[in-house]
């Protein structure tokens, strides 16, 4: 497997050596580019999987999906990006203005930052900490504290109390995904994410494979507990209200 640190090594040693910039400088350029890439990396896999999702659950229902906006519906998602941007802009009557834009940054930060403890290849890992499941968890729930405080900034009774709903619920899964990582954590005897990856490295060393009954039962919750934080269907609001 290629080791993307000849790569990381590479970049640092022309700005270093070859372009003679200082070490604030060459780490500052080199944190902006690893941003940008994370947030590139990060969109395109939402567009992909949201454009995939969509299209099997149409499936699913004998639909045929989003066909209205590109070829296929393939600019469906880039239309939606839009539009919510767009309702970005207006605020609520009598909201906090500060605590208003600051949640959804919040939520963007708690998913984004869960990337940069993600061993994406050899060599090509941001932060890899000797604790990272921990801080990995640490991080992703602050998107938590974004839905509530998206709800306590409008100002509004039902907003508050609609928040406080979305953010137990997504404690009480976030319960059950801990668990189940605390079983990765116990098979492997260590809590580094590049770690856990490479002790699942070779033919059939996955943990799912080699942890017998507890791995499986691990899998399974994580799945489910999983695809109800993402609120995901057949968790997502809509039809929880229904």
């Amino acid at each position: 497997m290629f080791d993307f640190s000849i790569v990381t090594q590479w970049f640092d040693a022309l700005l270093r050596d070859t372009l003679g910039l200082g070490n604030f400088w060459a780490i500052l350029i080199e944190c902006v580019i690893v941003g940008v890439l994370i947030l590139v990396a990060y969109a395109l896999i939402a567009i992909a999987l949201i454009f995939m999702e969509r299209k099997v659950c149409a499936y699913f229902q004998c639909r045929i999906g989003p066909m209205r906006v590109g070829p296929w519906g393939t600019l469906q998602v880039f239309a939606d990006v839009v539009k919510m941007l767009i309702k970005e802009i207006f605020f609520v009557d009598r909201a906090d203005k500060f605590l208003y834009i600051t949640a959804p940054i919040l939520v963007i930060i708690g998913s984004v930052g869960a990337f940069s403890f993600l061993p994406w290849n050899n060599g090509a890992v941001i932060l890899d900490f000797n604790v990272g499941v921990f801080l990995l968890t640490a991080i992703s729930s602050i998107g938590v504290v974004g839905i509530f405080l998206a709800g306590w900034a409008s100002n509004n009774k039902y907003s508050v109390v609609s928040a406080m709903r979305g953010a137990v619920q997504l404690i009480s899964y976030e319960m059950s995904l801990c668990l189940c990582l605390i079983t990765a954590v116990i098979l492997t005897g260590t809590m580094q994410v590049s770690g856990i990856v490479e002790a699942q490295t070779g033919p059939w060393q996955w943990l799912v494979f080699k942890g017998h009954i507890p791995a499986i039962i691990a899998f399974l919750v994580f799945l489910v507990a999983g695809n109800a934080e993402a609120n995901r269907g057949p968790f997502d609001t809509e039809q929880l209200y229904l």
